[in-house]
């Protein structure tokens, strides 16, 4: 292209030189043809014309490819800023998610897991917001937790109910996310794009197990903002990590749990050892007192008293014992459960009879209740004796002289429910005239414990007979209640039976 331009600069150089040259001749002949003189200068007028001509489309030429040069640079400009920036972006991310993981990693607490996760998501991202939620899927609810935002939290402690939501949750606890633009303006935030993400482990992910959403991330934004592929794949990231670190806190505070319950269950049974060692010793030590006196020269009345000792030492000792097999029996669910037909009206008799004479030696009242055209039950008449007569002992044992003690029996029954027939159930309630602190109530049912300074006839005892009635009454499906108040307790006892003839309706 510019060998031509020159060659046209050369050509209109010519047919100048030949104009001046003619002109010349022209002027020194005195007669050169005039004709000639006109052709030459046309001719020169041509060349010059063309060869501004030709100039003149170099010259746009040029200035063509001098714009597409500049487009072509201003082009590359910008691909270098674009990809300069997603470089920094992905450093960002993978700086954010380096430094969301070193922190959850070492971390086994989900509050400081979601909290770091929402910061670093709303700081890296530049979001208006974002929220962290932890699901009940038993109750079907979903709870905001965590929130870091720009303006004053509005959501956090939020309780959604997931059926009220059902097209938003069905998709997130399928493991999906998904973007939209609120329809409806917030009234703090107006008009907003979300990102709603789910926070559960990669079933493909090493270590995964079974997948189970745990809860969401949700992510505000600007009301025209679309979040990228990239955005979107980093969010869930961050969600597996999350996910992750609370799956192992939550292993972490289950496994620490089993430690402080072992922890217990051994102090239990280091106290309950001693307990039982020293409750086992006490009446050996009396035995052999008593015959460690009997070989002395005693008389008649004495050796009569340490025979007596003899006696109760050996039926406490054996009380114990039988005590404690009936506990551990129950403890491993191994009790038997025998039942048979049961006439109250021939039963209770049977089973006060014994404490009858106590009362009498004890100046204490004893009353009883019990309607007379009761039908027939069927239960486990060990049992019920039992714990009749446990809960009868101890009303003995902690009411003073002069005081009452009231048993009543009744049958009562639960309330139809979703078709099920009312359960006919037997009612025990035992009433005696002592108040136990309220602060010792909660411990009544241990096993070796005694309410302090509250046995006026210094009976003493093993301390496992409320215990044992508790377990007995758990044996046979029932439930046992206690209160005390104004100088009175009561203990109420409410055991499902079967009766040989239905109650008469009111």
């Amino acid at each position: 292209m510019n060998s031509r331009l020159q060659q046209h600069f050369e050509t209109a150089k010519i047919s100048f030189k030949n104009l001046e040259d003619g002109l010349s001749d022209y002027l020194e002949s005195g007669s050169p043809s005039l004709a000639d003189l006109v052709a030459a200068l046309s001719s020169s007028l041509t060349t010059l014309e063309q060869t501004c001509h030709a100039m003149q489309r170099r010259n746009g030429e040029l200035e063509l490819f001098y714009e597409q040069a500049q487009q072509l640079n201003a082009d590359l400009e910008q691909q270098v800023r674009q990809r300069t920036e997603e470089v920094q972006r992905s450093l960002d991310f993978e700086s954010m998610l380096k430094r969301i993981t070193d922190r959850v990693r070492d971390s086994l607490d989900e509050g400081h897991i979601l909290q770091t996760a929402v910061q670093e998501l709303t700081l890296v991202l530049g979001l208006g917001g974002c929220n962290a939620s932890l699901y009940d899927l038993e109750q079907g609810t979903s709870t905001v937790c965590y929130e870091y935002i720009d303006s004053v939290p509005t959501s956090r402690g939020k309780v959604a109910q997931m059926d009220r939501f059902p097209e938003i949750y069905r998709q997130l606890r399928r493991g999906h996310y998904f973007q939209f633009c609120s329809l409806m303006p917030n009234p703090e935030r107006g008009h907003v794009a979300l990102l709603a993400c789910p926070i559960f482990v990669d079933t493909h992910s090493p270590g995964a197990g079974d997948q189970q959403v745990l809860g969401d991330l949700w992510l505000i934004h600007h009301k025209d903002y679309v979040f990228n592929e990239f955005e979107i794949r980093m969010v869930q990231q961050v969600a597996n990590q999350c996910a992750i670190a609370i799956r192992q806190a939550r292993l972490y505070q289950t496994a620490q749990a089993q430690v402080e319950e072992l922890e217990k269950l051994n102090r239990l049974k280091d106290e309950f050892l001693s307990t039982v060692s020293h409750e086992l010793r006490t009446p050996i030590s009396n035995v052999r007192m008593a015959v460690h006196m009997l070989r002395q020269n005693v008389d008649e009345s004495r050796r009569q008293r340490y025979f007596e000792i003899l006696e109760s030492e050996a039926a406490r000792e054996a009380e114990l014992i039988d005590d404690l097999l009936d506990l551990q029996r129950l403890e491993i669910a191994s009790y038997p459960i025998e039942v048979q037909w049961i006439d109250l009206a021939v039963w209770l008799p049977e089973v006060v009879a014994p404490f009858q004479s106590r009362v009498v030696n004890r100046k204490q009242l004893l009353s009883v209740d019990c309607a007379s055209a009761l039908p027939a039950i069927l239960s486990d008449g060990t049992i019920l004796r039992r714990i009749l007569a446990e809960l009868l002992n101890n009303a003995c044992k902690y009411t003073p002289s002069e005081g009452a003690i009231a048993l009543q029996v009744t049958l009562a029954s639960t309330e139809a429910h979703n078709g099920t027939p009312p359960q006919p159930r037997l009612v025990f309630t035992v009433r005696n005239q002592a108040e136990i602190p309220s602060k010792e109530i909660p411990h009544i049912f241990e096993k070796f414990y005694r309410v302090p300074y509250a046995d006026p006839w210094k009976q003493g005892g093993t301390g496992l007979g409320l215990a044992l009635v508790k377990k007995l009454v758990h044996q046979i499906n029932g439930a046992i209640a206690v209160e005390s108040v104004d100088g009175w307790t009561m203990f109420n006892v409410n055991v499902p039976i079967e009766l040989d003839e239905p109650l008469p309706t009111s």
